[in-house]
């Protein structure tokens, strides 16, 4: 094996270990928790914790085993399902990422009436349109014979055997369901969550203006409180700003590569390196591994419900006082009251 083979193959390793363990650690939250059952975007987190678990058992192995023997590692059936699976998997986790920035888009922008917009119906009913969508492209790909293992990503994956035959058909799905599954989600994850930032930073500038007058009506200010009061200020706005980039940073990231090499192959003449192939696949599949933290086990509900894991497994006193307060720097506590909107981004 070449070195770069070697140090992709442990880089696939590592990212199938973390995303497996990460996201089993969600999905043991949600059947721990009823904190966590009783929030509606708990479900659109459980599905999106499912599908990177199956992508972390059977994609990322069926590529490191490519990798690994510098070949085609199974036989046409088995490759054929794990395309199939890869393709539906893929599209379904985007749409899940588009779902809860619809749910944090409504939390925030309609906190009076969002318990009336946002109900289990409602993300079921988002859910059942994720996997139709995502059902619809992995059958026609499979029927329309546009699966395969590609040695350029050492995977079993949207792929032309026949470079001539059927080449404008696997052109025109590619496009298509790269701009629906990939590009659609980005939209509405660039829409949504500068929709929140807006609301949120509007709200931030409200608190503090409110705060700077209420003491410089009770007291005498002194300039070193209002500096700290500034600089406070200015920290909250800093944590907003962070959640979105990393909400819609880490999605850009992990799948661009990914995206603008799948539409480059398809310019006829261009052939794609093999080990870039490989590595964009890889920031691909890192995307199941950070999900559990950008969506859910940094927030203070499946901190709490790790806590209590950890300690009934121990043996240790699991209560936690009803007294605690809820974390103001979770921008996905359930929230009732027109000023949660700060609360939700820093």
């Amino acid at each position: 094996m070449h070195l770069t083979d070697i140090i992709l193959g442990a880089l696939i390793t590592v990212i199938t270990v973390v995303s497996l363990c990460s996201n089993l650690l969600v999905l043991l939250c949600f059947i721990y928790s009823t904190e966590v059952r009783a929030q509606v975007p708990g479900v659109f987190i459980l599905n999106l914790s499912f599908c990177n678990i199956i992508i972390a058992i059977m994609n990322m192995p069926a590529t490191l085993a490519g990798v690994v023997t510098n070949q085609k590692p199974f036989g046409d059936a088995f490759c054929s399902a794990i395309s199939f699976m890869e393709t539906f998997l893929t599209a379904n986790t985007t749409l899940s990422m588009a779902a809860l920035s619809i749910d944090r888009w409504i939390a925030v922008v309609f906190p009076l009436s969002y318990s009336n917009k946002m109900r289990y119906k409602d993300a079921l009913g988002m859910l059942a349109y994720a996997w139709l969508h995502s059902f619809a492209f992995s059958i026609c790909a499979l029927l329309l014979s546009l699966v395969g293992y590609s040695h350029t990503y050492a995977s079993c994956t949207l792929h032309l055997t026949e470079r001539e035959k059927g080449r404008t058909k696997f052109i025109a799905f590619s496009v298509v369901f790269l701009i629906a599954s990939f590009l659609l989600p980005l939209i509405i994850l660039c829409f949504t969550y500068l929709k929140v930032l807006k609301v949120a930073r509007f709200h931030c500038k409200r608190i503090d203006v409110i705060t700077v007058q209420t003491l410089l009506v009770l007291v005498d200010i002194h300039p070193s409180v209002k500096q700290r009061c500034l600089l406070e200020q200015k920290k909250r706005r800093q944590r907003a700003t962070k959640k979105i980039c990393i909400f819609i940073g880490s999605f850009v990231l992990c799948f661009a590569p990914y995206v603008i090499t799948r539409l480059t192959e398809l310019t006829p003449g261009i052939h794609v390196n093999h080990h870039w192939g490989i590595l964009s696949r890889c920031l691909a599949y890192s995307k199941g591994a950070l999900d559990p933290f950008v969506y859910s086990l940094l927030r203070q509900q499946y901190r709490k419900a790790l806590i209590n894991m950890t300690n009934r497994v121990l043996g240790r006193d699991t209560y936690l006082s009803s007294s605690g307060h809820s974390s103001s720097a979770d921008m996905d506590n359930n929230n009732d009251a027109a000023g949660g909107a700060f609360q939700r981004v820093s």
